[in-house]
């Protein structure tokens, strides 16, 4: 099972990240947190590791109306939120891959009904967000 919906889009890094943050942000999401994957490994395991990885941003989305009644149906999934989205460099400096999270993955892990329901809202808003991507690449 894939457990992340990935498009690569015509952008630079840059522009995907700024691009991802708006898409996002239409479908309800706010960015909780944010970890430069690059720096980190930069700081932590030397340039060379930082280089390796190279452009990389994880962005903790969370929709707040969903994440509350995820939590109500089950409090300990909290432990899988927020919602993780990847910006990273693609092939060359024109591209770049976008991965989100697969809701589902929850459903997969709880049968409450209320969390299938979250799950498929969420799903929605990011496949959204991502096709938004998609469609602004080509224009």
């Amino acid at each position: 099972m894939s457990y992340t919906h990935t498009i690569t889009v015509p952008m630079s890094y840059a522009q995907a990240v700024e691009a991802t943050r708006e898409a996002l942000a239409d479908q309800g999401f706010g960015i909780l947190t944010e970890i430069d994957v690059k720096a980190t490994f930069t700081k932590k395991l030397g340039e060379e590791t930082g280089d390796a990885v190279g452009d990389y941003v994880i962005l903790g989305a969370c929709n707040p109306t969903l994440a509350s009644k995820a939590l109500a149906a089950e409090p300990q999934l909290g432990a899988l939120l927020p919602c993780n989205v990847v910006v990273r460099r693609g092939a060359d400096e024109d591209h770049a891959t976008i991965d989100a999270i697969d809701p589902q993955t929850m459903v997969q892990l709880s049968g409450a009904p209320a969390v299938r329901e979250v799950a498929e809202d969420a799903e929605q808003r990011l496949r959204a967000a991502l096709s938004s991507l998609g469609a602004e690449g080509k224009s």
